[in-house]
Order: structure tokens, then sequence, then C-alpha cells
């Protein structure tokens, strides 16, 4: 696992208060090392014995950990000092081609596979490939890689769905789909290239839960680069112009496949850099949603 940022907190615990049955809001946070913690309007618990892998197997994995939540009679007014991916054995995978704007990124950067990318954008099937596993993966305050064979490589911000093994999304994270546009321009076939290698993915900052009340259709996605103290880019999306369903992907992506341990899912991403942009070492990338925080990495 990479690197983590470290976080400056306290560890003062909170008695005696009552606070909300609900699910709003509530969050899960992974600890740098392994643990897991929850956190509420402000209050944390730390999720002894908690296991992610067998949580996400659970038929109600957010209602599960409402439970749990009740049965701990200690809070803190704050949470790990430092954190890591908020995945374990989970496989990520992701979605591609799923906005307008990248499709026309797509196209001008392969114009042999225009065609292919076009015809994507519109068919039933979606693009769906494998991206990373929790080995590959950085958190927030972590690292991310450069090829050291592309002189094309971006960011690409998007929304993560955390699915249980029964198909149900329990939360929602940010994801950093680190790409190889050059590798992927010269050729199709060498897709898995120009997704895959160690420090390819990020993930985090947290689990936002999925209570039945969150309408990421309302969110906006937003990133910010920034190189030697100054911007060099920022954009943002507003999730709405996705073109797909979130439960259309987790119906595809389960298709003749099972994942006991539940999956996680990079829905795509709608915010480009401009062509003539390409990630140097040191630059730094921070991706924010609103509703689950910001993820932060500085590129290697």
């Amino acid at each position: 696992m990479l690197p983590a940022r470290r976080m400056q907190t306290g560890s003062s615990a909170v008695h005696g208060r009552r606070f909300p049955a609900g699910m709003a809001h509530m969050k899960l946070i992974k600890e740098y090392g392994g643990g897991w913690w929850a956190e509420q309007d402000g209050q944390f618990i730390p999720l002894n014995g908690f296991v992610f892998d067998m949580w996400l197997a659970e038929r109600d994995p957010p209602g599960a950990l409402r439970r749990w939540w009740a049965g701990m009679a200690t809070r803190f007014s704050s949470g790990p000092r430092e954190t890591g991916a908020p995945v374990d054995s989970q496989e990520i995978w992701a979605a591609g081609v799923t906005y307008l704007r990248s499709r026309e990124a797509r196209i001008t950067e392969s114009p042999m596979g225009a065609g292919a990318y076009d015809r994507v954008y519109d068919a039933p099937r979606p693009e769906l490939f494998f991206k990373a596993t929790a080995r590959r993966c950085a958190g927030s305050g972590g690292l991310i890689v450069r090829r050291d064979d592309s002189r094309w490589t971006v960011p690409e911000p998007e929304l993560a769905l955390v699915i249980s093994s029964h198909r149900r999304i329990a939360g929602f994270t940010i994801g950093n789909d680190v790409s190889c546009r050059d590798i992927e321009g010269e050729n199709l076939l060498y897709l898995p290239q120009a997704k895959i290698w160690d420090g390819c993915c990020a993930l985090g900052p947290a689990i936002l839960i999925n209570d039945g009340s969150a309408d990421p259709a309302k969110w906006v996605i937003e990133m910010e680069i920034r190189r030697d103290g100054q911007t060099v880019f920022s954009g943002c999306a507003p999730f709405s112009r996705m073109k797909r369903q979130m439960d259309e992907l987790v119906d595809w992506l389960f298709r003749n496949q099972s994942f006991p341990a539940g999956v996680v899912l990079l829905t795509g991403t709608g915010i480009v850099p401009p062509d003539d942009f390409s990630l140097r070492s040191s630059d730094e990338v921070a991706i924010t949603v609103a509703e689950i925080g910001t993820l932060v990495n500085r590129v290697r």
C-alpha cells in the first residue's frame, strides 16, 4: 500500500450524549494500517473487530453499520491520525466513456479507434474494465505514480460506487483513475497497460454510506491540479451529465461474475484536462465532492 497523509487529530472521548439514530452523513474511514472508523456529525467510533469484507457480504450493509453504531457507548471527537484507501480485498473496476466529454477526448487521442469510442457511448453494453487492487491504490495523502514509458498521463476524477456482494450500492467514495492517454491512443489493445500499474489509482478520503436519501445526480465533482504552488488546471462536472444510470452499470458488472467480498466501481469522468497537459512529478491533485470530502494525492 502506498503511504498515506498524516492527519492531526486529538483523542478526547465524548460520553453520555444522544446521537441521531439515522444514517444521515455517516461515513466509513479506513485507518492507515487496517483499522476502520465510523463518523457521523463530527463524532467518531473505532470499529474494533469490524471486517470490511464481511460488511460488504451483508444483505443490508447500511443497516448493519447502523446497528454497530447504536451498540457503541463511547464516541470520540476526532478520528484516525492517518488514513488509507477505503478498500481491503475488493477488486476495483471502472466504466469508460460514460460522459460526452470523455467520448470527445478518447476520439481526439485515438483517431484510429474513434469509431469504437463513438459506438460504445451509445451502445446498450457499457465499457467495463479491471482497474486495480488495493495494493495498487493510494488513499488520500498518498502517492499516485506515472508510468515511465508514458509521455501523456492524466488524472481522471470519478465517483466510485462501493458495492456489496448482493449488488447493493452500500456507499460512495471518490476515485482517481490515473490513465496514460498516449498508450491507449496508440492502440486500444494496450488499454490494460494504459490503466493498470503500481500507483495507478486513488480512493478516499472516506465512504459516504448510502442510506437511501443521497442523490448523486445532484452532486458536482471538482478537480484542481497544483504545480509549484500554482493552479495549472481546474474543472468541474455535475454527475447529472453521466449518460448511464449507476444501477445499470452495477447490473452489467455483475453479469456472469460474482464478488463475494464486494467490489468498487469507478463510474467514468466528465473532467478532462487540455490535450497539451500531462502530470509531472510533485504535482498535487485535489478532487472534491462536497458530500464526501476531498481526495488529495501527490504525483511520483
